[in-house]
């Protein structure tokens, strides 16, 4: 990463994308969701990823939710727009319409229907995306569980460095902590490496990460300041408890589904977002009822509105 990228740092919310009942994109929801980020601290936003839904839209629309969310931002935080498709020229050409837009950095996850089939293949198909963007910041999403490209991400940012001169670093969705920590002491910490995992943002910290992206950061920022805020006063033992809360948190919505729970979820704080768009499967009412009362039982509620206070 050249001397003139500034890195990344705090929290950085995976927004998601406002949609219709019927599906559609809701687009007039999007200033009023970026304001209500903005007023829970959040550090920057990262939209048209696995929680934007961007996999599951045509590139014009991809093109008109870009253009709403970094409109809507007006530049106060950082917007990194996420352009992967399974088409490398298309995702070249959604990186080239985010420069455009002004987008802060762009983000792109591999290929993912075809094997990859080594590494110099998947450098060569990040070199190509990056390329269309050459002013802004690229960061590598890695997310080995939704697109089966399981590589070694320290040999990946070596190899890369060399030849993407846009390379900023990754966003790294996985449990592996310790290639994680490789990855950041990588050459004296050249890389901007974003940890994507909600429910160890504390195993983070005590590595040294700087940046973090999330989903559950839409709904429950105040409770990840407790941790960030915790951490730095060097409070292990409050900052333990509040990522156990967390962890809860994220286990019972996993167990409703994953990304259709924390959608619902964006409704119980007032911020209704809308369904997930097909083929996931949005919430009835009565799993919605019983999301929140089992949110309400872990005292989710309580926690937001005492923080917040």
């Amino acid at each position: 990463m050249s001397e003139d990228m500034k890195k990344l740092s705090g929290m950085i919310a995976a927004a998601p994308t406002p949609m219709k009942p019927n599906g559609d994109l809701d687009l007039d929801r999007v200033p009023a969701l970026v304001e209500h980020l903005l007023r829970d601290g959040i550090d920057g936003i990262y939209i048209l990823g696995s929680t934007g839904e961007g996999v599951s839209m045509t590139s014009e629309e991809r093109r008109q939710v870009a253009v709403t969310f970094i409109e809507a931002m007006k530049h106060r935080k950082p917007v990194i727009v996420q352009v992967g498709h399974t088409c490398v020229a298309e995702a070249r050409e959604l990186a080239a319409h985010a420069a455009d837009a002004g987008a802060d950095a762009i983000s792109a996850t591999p290929p993912h229907y075809f094997p990859m089939g080594s590494m110099d293949a998947l450098i060569d198909c990040t070199a190509e995306i990056a390329a269309g963007a050459k002013a802004l910041p690229f960061y590598y999403y890695s997310i080995p569980r939704l697109t089966g490209v399981n590589v070694d991400m320290p040999e990946f940012l070596t190899k890369a460095g060399d030849r993407i001169p846009t390379l900023a670093g990754l966003k790294f969705t996985s449990h592996s902590i310790h290639e994680f920590q490789v990855c950041l002491e990588l050459d004296q910490g050249r890389f901007d490496c974003l940890w994507g995992s909600d429910e160890m943002l504390l195993s983070a910290l005590t590595i040294g990460t700087r940046g973090v992206v999330g989903t559950t950061y839409n709904f429950a920022a105040p409770l990840y300041h407790e941790i960030f805020k915790s951490y730095e006063q060097g409070d292990l033992l409050t900052a333990r408890q509040t990522q156990l809360r967390a962890a809860k948190m994220i286990r019972i919505m996993i167990r409703y589904g994953g990304l259709p729970a924390f959608k619902a979820a964006m409704g119980f704080v007032g911020m209704d977002c809308g369904p997930v768009r097909r083929p996931l499967s949005a919430l009835s009412e009565s799993a919605k009822n019983d999301l929140h009362r089992e949110l309400k039982t872990l005292g989710f509620f309580e926690w937001l509105s005492r923080k917040a206070a």
